[in-house]
């Protein structure tokens, strides 16, 4: 399967605002792609657009909530009528809670599945059209390492990775049987440093975090970029899911008991933080339109991510 060059390619990046769709639409536009950037939140939008403008990019901007399927409809539609194709759809859009499976409410539950699940899978169904229309092209989800070890607290948004990977897996089979030269990956990243933590509603009194050590958002998006000019299945961002991903297969107990010990503990700060305090979870969250989050302190390189990318030779 051979790829365009991203100087060569029209991309569509959702869940762009902040976070990885944020940087990793500013190093596609640094290489020479023209970029479509989506997310709920507006002011997000408007301020990267006009970072990438200023250095010299191209972008446009589409307002959606991926929980819409019109609305995902809209960014391949606005897509089309201004750069006439897609060649790589990169899907970031998420949101997660923390809380207790029994303190969540239905409503809660169905929220971050909608986003999180439904919104790659209204993604895909939009873009594989364009994509086998133009012959060859990328869809690239961005998953978790909660696709392959779920963690306590965090039911909902782990049930919607764990669906994510299925429904990857189904469609790439099916699209492989189609004789279809579009590529499918899943990256899975370990804790990376972004406002999504900030994003978070919580339900145990304190504003949440991921089970430290932290990676840097670069380290997702060099993912990003190569998955958009190799096939690529499966590529895991950070030491620790790495080791995640190696002690799930051998014996998930290992990870049972040591969750049991660490992931309640280590998925709080000590800053209060009501339920009632504002999220992302169904209306964007203004104040966080930046790449990086509050955990830059505990942020560690990853080795295995520099050898990978040695030996991918990216």
């Amino acid at each position: 399967m051979q790829l365009k060059p991203i100087n060569q390619q029209v991309v569509v990046v959702v869940g762009a605002s902040s976070g990885i769709g944020r940087d990793a639409a500013l190093a596609l536009t640094q290489r020479g792609a023209q970029v479509v950037v989506a997310a709920r939140n507006q002011a997000g939008l408007e301020s990267l657009v006009e970072q990438i403008r200023r250095a010299g990019g191209e972008a446009i901007a589409v307002v959606a909530d991926v929980a819409e399927f019109e609305q995902v409809n809209a960014i391949a539609e606005a897509a089309i009528a201004t750069f006439g194709r897609i060649d790589t759809w990169v899907h970031c859009a998420a949101i997660g809670m923390l809380a207790p499976f029994e303190a969540m409410t239905i409503e809660e539950f169905r929220r971050i599945i909608d986003v999180t699940l439904m919104g790659q899978v209204y993604g895909a169904k939009v873009a594989l059209p364009h994509l086998k229309q133009a012959g060859q092209g990328s869809l690239i989800a961005i998953s978790s390492m909660e696709g392959r070890r779920a963690l306590p607290l965090q039911s909902a948004y782990s049930t919607a990775k764990h669906g994510l990977e299925g429904f990857l897996e189904s469609l790439r089979v099916e699209l492989e049987h189609e004789g279809q030269a579009i590529n499918i990956t899943s990256i899975k990243p370990a804790v990376i440093n972004t406002p999504f933590y900030n994003h978070m509603r919580t339900k145990v009194g304190v504003k949440p975090t991921g089970i430290p050590p932290y990676y840097d958002p670069r380290l997702v998006t060099t993912a990003i970029l190569y998955a958009a000019e190799h096939p690529i299945r499966d590529y895991i961002v950070g030491d620790v899911g790495r080791l995640l991903d190696v002690t799930q297969r051998l014996s998930p107990e290992v990870v049972d008991f040591a969750l049991a010990h660490i992931g309640f503990r280590g998925q709080r700060t000590d800053q209060p933080k009501t339920s009632q305090a504002p999220d992302g979870l169904f209306e964007p969250m203004a104040g966080y339109e930046q790449v990086k989050g509050d955990f830059t302190h505990l942020t560690v390189p990853s080795l295995s991510d520099w050898l990978v990318k040695l030996v991918l030779g990216h």
